[in-house]
Order: structure tokens, then sequence, then C-alpha cells
């Protein structure tokens, strides 16, 4: 019998760990450094909360279809995508350094993410001011999005190969229906050669027994 393909789970993807950091992170920032009136606060938090929900969201409907999946992960990955570049403008418009990628503090940031059980607290000594704390979101947001990024490529790849989920089940039924009649052929066969025949209702008699009729 054909089954629906596994889903959910979505707490054990590193899109959504890093995610989540970023959702975390995002809150504590706005709380520090956005100020209250500002739209752009409701705006981040937004952002952020979309680009975590929004994979845990795919990875639950994973089961009955790839094609929301995969929309639904290419939401979170605009969001979060929305939100580097507010954290961009935020250091643009303080007139605030954006550390290059080959920065000493930006490498030893993305060396973070190796760790083991990391949580925003991971990251909260790089908080204690507007430009450490800015640069630091930008450096997470961004592994966020190459994990996502990753992710969105096997998914269209799984689509191109084997379709949405309807289509693999129906794919899949297929098949056991066609190994079900070729073993029925073939259990007549052998009957035949020995002079039997298998009745509709499963009982197996001589192929000249007057019974069946």
């Amino acid at each position: 019998m054909a089954n629906l393909p596994k889903h959910g789970g979505y707490k054990a993807l590193k899109s959504f760990q890093m995610s989540e950091i970023v959702f975390d992170l995002t809150f504590v920032f706005v709380q520090r450094y956005v100020p209250a009136t500002s739209r752009t606060r409701d705006q981040m938090e937004q952002a952020a909360r979309s680009g975590k929900q929004n994979i845990a969201e795919g990875s639950q409907t994973s089961g009955t279809s790839k094609q929301s999946e995969l929309r639904l992960v290419s939401v979170a990955r605009a969001s979060l995508e929305e939100l580097l570049q507010d954290y961009q403008d935020f250091l643009r418009s303080n007139r605030l350094p954006q550390w290059g990628k080959d920065d000493k503090r930006a490498l030893a940031i993305r060396a973070l993410a190796h760790r083991s059980n990391k949580s925003y607290k991971t990251y909260m000594t790089y908080l204690s001011n507007a430009e450490s704390a800015a640069n630091c979101l930008l450096c997470v947001i961004n592994q966020a999005n190459y994990l996502l990024d990753q992710q969105l490529r096997v998914l269209q790849k799984t689509l191109v190969a084997h379709g949405d989920v309807p289509e693999m089940l129906k794919n899949a039924r297929k098949q056991e229906l066609k190994k079900r009649v070729v073993g029925k052929d073939e259990n007549d066969d052998f009957l035949k050669s020995h002079g039997f025949k298998a009745l509709e209702d499963g009982r197996v008699v001589r192929a000249d027994d007057e019974q069946d009729k």
C-alpha cells in the first residue's frame, strides 16, 4: 500500500534552527536598538517570524504536497532576505560600518554555527552595541539563507524527478497493481499447466470441473 512521504520533524532541520536563532536575536535587537514607535520594528519582527514559521509549516505540509512545501520555504527565504536588507539599512542609516565577510569578527561569528546545541544565547555577547549586533545578525541570516538555498534546490529536484505527492502516490499504486496483475498471470499459468484453474471466489478446481459453471 502506498504511504504518504515522511513529513514534519522541522526542528531537526538546520535551516529551521538557524532561522529560530535569527528570530530570537531579532527580538532582542529591536528591543534594544529600534524605537518602539518605529514601523521598522514591527516589520523586522514579522519578517523574522515569517522565516521561522514558514519553514515549519512547509515541513508539516510536505507529506501532502511538495509543491506547497517548496512555496512556503521560498516565502521563508524571501522573508529573511527582507530582514537582511533591514539590518543593512540600519547600519547605513546610523553611519555604522558593515563588516566584510573576511573580517575577523565576522569569521568568529560564522564559526559559532558549528557548535552543537547552539541557541541565540551563543551570540548574545555580540549584541552589546548596535554595530556589533547588526553585523552579527547579518552573518547569521546569511548562514540561514545558505541553508534554505540548499533546501530549495533539493525540493526542486524532487519535484522534477518525481512530481508532487498526489502524482507520486498515484504512480506507486499503479506499480502495486502491476505487480499484482503480473503475479496473478504467473499463478494462472502455473495452475493451468497442472490441469487446475482459480475461480473468482478464490477456490482452485480442476480445469474440467463443472462446479464453477
